[in-house]
C-alpha cells in the first residue's frame, strides 16, 4: 500500500514539474496566430514568391513561437474564421467578392492586423473599392519597372520599430517595383518607412520608371497594418537586411495589438 502511495506521490510530483515547464515555455514563447492568404492561380512569379514566403514564415515558427496558418481559399476571409487570428497576411492575393471585402473591413476596423506584400495593394480604375483605396493611402497603381531589378532603398525613419537597426540605405534584391499615383506619402495618416532612392532612375529596360516618389514600406496610422512593395519572384528572401525588415514588420504588427503585446513579460 505504501509503495502505491509513493508511486502516486512521484507521479503527482512529475506532473507538477511538467505543468510548471509548460507554463515557463508559454511565457518564453509567446503564442499568436497568423493566417496567410495566397493564390496558385496568379502569374508564376507571384506564385514563386508565395512558396518562398510560406517557407520563410513557417521557418520562424520553430520552437512553437507562433501559429502560421495558410489558405489558398479566399472564402476563408469571413468573420468566423478571422476572429481567432491576430494578423492576416496577404501574400499574393486580395479580397474579391463583396462578402470577403466586408469581412476584411470589419476585421480591420475592429483592431485586426494586416501584413500585405506587393500585389496585395494593387488597385486600378476597375477595382471600385473606396475603402481599400483609403486604407492604402489613396494611391492607385500607376506604373512599374520591367524586368525585375534590385534597387537601392532609403530608410526614411530609423527610429521606428520596423526599421530600427537598419542601415540608412541598402540594396534590395530583385523585385518589380510598383509606383502609385498620387503617392501615399501625401496622406497625413500614412507613415512612409522605406522609399526607393532616386539614384535608381531611370529604373527598368522595357518598362521604365523615370522619376517620382516611390514609397516601398508604409503604414496607415489609423490601422494596425504594414505594406511592403516587395513580392515578385523567389529572390525576396535571403538578404539579411531585408529579412530583418520583414521580421521587424511582422513583430511590430503583432505587438501593436490593443489586446496586449504578447512579447512583453507578464
Amino acid at each position: 500500500m505504501k509503495m502505491i502511495e509513493n508511486r502516486m506521490v512521484r507521479k503527482f510530483f512529475w506532473l507538477m514539474i511538467l505543468f510548471m515547464l509548460t507554463i515557463q515555455l508559454q511565457a518564453q514563447f509567446p503564442r499568436f496566430k497568423m493566417l496567410a492568404f495566397y493564390s496558385t492561380k496568379v502569374e508564376k512569379d507571384h506564385v514563386d514568391f508565395a512558396k518562398a514566403a510560406i517557407f520563410f514564415f513557417k521557418d520562424l515558427t520553430k520552437g512553437n513561437g507562433f501559429v502560421f496558418d495558410t489558405t489558398s481559399n479566399m472564402a476563408d476571409l469571413n468573420d468566423e474564421k478571422l476572429k481567432d487570428y491576430s494578423v492576416v497576411m496577404m501574400i499574393n492575393d486580395f479580397p474579391h467578392s463583396p462578402a470577403q471585402r466586408a469581412a476584411f473591413e470589419k476585421y480591420m476596423e475592429n483592431g485586426g492586423g494586416w501584413f500585405g506584400f506587393h500585389v496585395a495593394a494593387y488597385n486600378d480604375k476597375s477595382t471600385k473599392w473606396p475603402w481599400l483605396l483609403d486604407f492604402l493611402g489613396g494611391g492607385v497603381f500607376y506604373r512599374n519597372n520591367w524586368p525585375p531589378m534590385p534597387a537601392k532603398l532609403l530608410v526614411d525613419d530609423q527610429t521606428h520599430d520596423v526599421t530600427k537597426g537598419l542601415p540608412q540605405t541598402f540594396v534590395s534584391p530583385i523585385n518589380e517595383w510598383y509606383q502609385w499615383k498620387p503617392s501615399p506619402r501625401e496622406r497625413k495618416n500614412i507613415k512612409v518607412l522605406v522609399s526607393l532612392s532616386p539614384e535608381n532612375y531611370p529604373l527598368g529596360l522595357k518598362d521604365i520608371v523615370p522619376d517620382g516618389d516611390l514609397p516601398v514600406v508604409w503604414t496607415n496610422t489609423d490601422y494596425r497594418m504594414i505594406y511592403m512593395n516587395m513580392g515578385h519572384g523567389e529572390n525576396v528572401f535571403g538578404d539579411a537586411t531585408q529579412d530583418m525588415l520583414i521580421i521587424n514588420g511582422l513583430r511590430w504588427v503583432v505587438a501593436s495589438d490593443k489586446k496586449g503585446n504578447v512579447f512583453e513579460k507578464k
